[in-house]
């Protein structure tokens, strides 16, 4: 999922200098210039008010008034930038970012803004709940924004922030930009589907496959020629360039001398700070618990997937390749699961998977949807392609409209190629009583419809709807009074918990047969072919969390070196030895294309971290049922709701009544516990 700034600390690591000119002067050329005018009103409404006069409402709050109000007047524009199919706009909403990012962090190191919170916090106010946990939340931002540094030490502070923001707005445009494509014969490509051959562009005969995950991931699932695999792969894990490699060193450095202005020892420990691990040594640890207990069951799998190549190739000697592992996954789920994945496919045409989704959710949470994209311009939100939707969501209790969400679903180029929720906009509860409601983009890329079917999906990306649709609620069903705790701004560490949770309704046959019907002949899904996707669900799951660890402790190990002065490629081909079974791949860079390097550096581990809360909240689903509207609104309740209004464990344990446990997590990967 993607963050957006959520508060006015929240791009410490991707900011800038302010400007001493004054006015609308400093912002010429910017696009959201009268916005951030505004802000700069609200900031000095702030500043003047008289050290005897301040209360919550006027310095605390108001800094949160702003923040949000800026957020509604620039944030639609700067996310124009990941999914606008218009070049100019896009462009507008980069420079959008940029100004928005340098405005944040210029306001941020005003003197007399910092000093008037801490006017207020001198007054050692009697506040409790959310009003408590705001005024804590700022102080602790503006110590880790430096504003405890003496003069000369923020002026450098700021210089490095420039050039870092600058760095990181590049690396990602870089991605997005990159349009690698690997020239294949039809004779190379065999065992691909008519579908996927008729999505493909085609140069005098030569089909040009493209890097995004309608054409990648089905390649290595189906394609006969391990070759083909190998080339395609490769070109994979070499999308962003070597430019992209020094772009990511140059930032690695960068973020090594903040982390040593501010008196952290690495940018980990840094980053970590704030989140449940409180430490990269926590996070150290994790894996150093969790990495035996997983090798057993990887060493299984490898074995498993290396009879299998050897067994479809008569090669005894026949080496099992990291190319290897999606195409000998889906043949083992045929031939010993009798699971076809193009079958299955059948079975989830989109419109169908999209009306089942809708129905569960707003059976469990007490919620309905309407489609209003021919509002959304007339509402200031205006759709930005015709594949977009544009929904309304109602609290049916209250009959109340508690937030929307755009759908855009297809690829196309030029587009966010990954799938992610943005939360556009908060909710916020405004002094006059007016409620901002949430607004979030679901950004994916299935499979497009073709002249003979409709967009067909697979079940990992009938899984991957779910999880990005569980963050989406959680932005939309959010109760928070400040913008700062609205939706998803949990710590980073936990916001993947609430989706990841949320993917256990695709293994559900009461649930899938509310929805999954062949796009054909109208039939349900089978219950023996669901019986043999749940006897395949481990089938690689200690290769694929150990593929997960490497990924993390990459991250993690770029951001543990003191100096920042890191061989990001020899580190990615070292890890990729120690920590799984493969032999390395020389001439990869998969970080010129890692954007978690971005927005969620030294923070990749979160994903297997917030699983195991996750797995342990889902047990309360069990008890009580898989569709059962009174475990969806107590979690509802005690989780979605609250946003980042509590702590998270609390939330957990408040949800599951006990302390969390780890047992269910290792058993969601296949491992025997004893």
């Amino acid at each position: 999922m993607r963050q957006q700034f959520r508060g006015l600390f929240i791009l410490l690591a991707l900011t800038a200098v302010s400007n001493p000119v004054s006015g609308a002067e400093r912002y010429e050329g910017s696009p959201v210039a009268s916005a951030l005018v505004k802000a700069d009103a609200a900031v000095e409404k702030i500043v003047a008010v008289p050290t005897s006069q301040r209360t919550l409402a006027n310095t605390i709050v108001a800094i949160d008034d702003l923040v949000v109000q800026l957020r509604l007047d620039t944030e639609f524009l700067q996310f124009m930038a990941y999914v606008s199919p218009d070049t100019a706009l896009r462009n507008q909403g980069q420079k959008a970012e940029v100004s928005v990012r340098n405005w944040m962090i210029a306001v941020m190191k005003r003197e007399d803004l910092y000093e008037a919170v801490k006017e207020y916090a001198d007054t050692n106010p009697k506040l409790s709940g959310e009003d408590a946990r705001l005024l804590k939340r700022t102080l602790r931002d503006y110590r880790r924004a430096g504003m405890t540094l003496p003069a000369e030490k923020r002026a450098e502070l700021k210089e490095l922030q420039v050039e870092l923001s600058k760095k990181s707005i590049d690396f990602e445009s870089n991605i997005r930009a990159d349009e690698t494509r690997v020239p294949l014969t039809k004779a190379e490509l065999k065992g691909m589907p008519a579908e996927w051959l008729d999505n493909q562009p085609i140069s005098d005969g030569i089909y040009m496959v493209g890097m995004d995950y309608p054409s990648f991931l089905p390649l290595m699932d189906y394609c006969e020629n391990e070759l083909t695999r190998q080339k395609v792969w490769i070109a994979y894990k070499r999308r962003g360039g070597i430019k992209n490699v020094k772009q990511i060193e140059e930032i690695l450095k960068l973020r090594a001398k903040v982390a040593d202005l501010l008196g952290y020892s690495h940018p980990a420990d840094y980053e970590t700070e704030v989140r449940m691990s409180k430490s990269a040594q926590a996070v150290i640890d994790f894996y150093t618990k969790l990495r035996p207990l997983l090798r057993k069951k990887a060493q299984q799998d490898f074995a498993e997937y290396t009879e299998a190549k050897q067994q479809h190739t008569g090669r005894k000697d026949a080496q099992l390749k990291p190319w290897d592992q999606s195409f000998y996954e889906k043949r083992l789920m045929r031939e010993k699961y009798s699971v076809d994945s193009e079958k299955v496919r059948q079975y989830f045409p989109l419109n169908r998977v999209i009306d089942g989704l809708f129905s569960i959710t707003q059976s469990l949470y007490g919620l309905s949807y309407k489609e209003i994209t021919d509002q959304a311009k007339t509402l200031g939100t205006p759709t930005w392609h015709p594949d977009v939707k544009f929904f309304e969501v109602t609290d049916i209790e209250s009959d109340e409209v508690i937030g929307r969400f755009f759908l855009d679903l297809h690829p196309r180029p030029n587009k966010y190629g990954h799938a992610a929720q943005w939360g556009l906009h908060p909710r916020k509860e405004w002094a006059d009583g007016r409620v901002q409601r949430p607004l979030a983009a679901l950004v994916c890329n299935f499979t497009k419809p073709t002249k003979d079917a409709p967009s067909l999906l697979s079940h990992d990306e009938v899984e991957t709807f779910f999880h990005e649709f569980g963050h989406c609620l959680h932005t939309i069903l959010t109760e928070s009074k400040y913008g700062e705790f609205s939706g998803t701004s949990v710590a980073r560490d936990f916001v993947e918990a609430p989706s990841q949770m949320f993917e256990h309704w695709v293994w559900d046959a009461r649930v899938l047969k509310t929805f999954a019907r062949h796009y054909k002949t109208g039939a349900e899904f089978p219950d023996e072919l669901l019986a043999g996707m749940v006897k395949a669900k481990y089938l690689g799951s200690g290769m694929k969390a150990e593929h997960q660890i490497y990924y993390g402790m990459v991250d993690m190990t770029y951001h543990l070196d003191p100096s920042g002065k890191v061989d990001t490629t020899k580190v990615g081909l070292d890890l990729f030895e120690e920590i799984e079974l493969y032999d390395s791949v020389p001439g990869t860079h998969f970080q010129a294309a890692f954007g978690h390097l971005t927005g969620y550096q030294a923070g990749y581990y979160g994903y297997l971290w917030s699983l195991v809360y996750a797995e342990d909240m889902f047990q309360r689903f069990q008890e009580l049922g898989m569709l059962s509207p009174k475990a969806g609104r107590e979690y509802r309740k005690k989780i979605l709701s609250r946003g980042g209004t509590v702590d998270e464990m609390q939330m957990v344990r408040e949800f599951l009544g006990r302390e969390p446990r780890m047992e269910p997590f290792l058993k969601n990967l296949g491992l025997e516990i004893e």
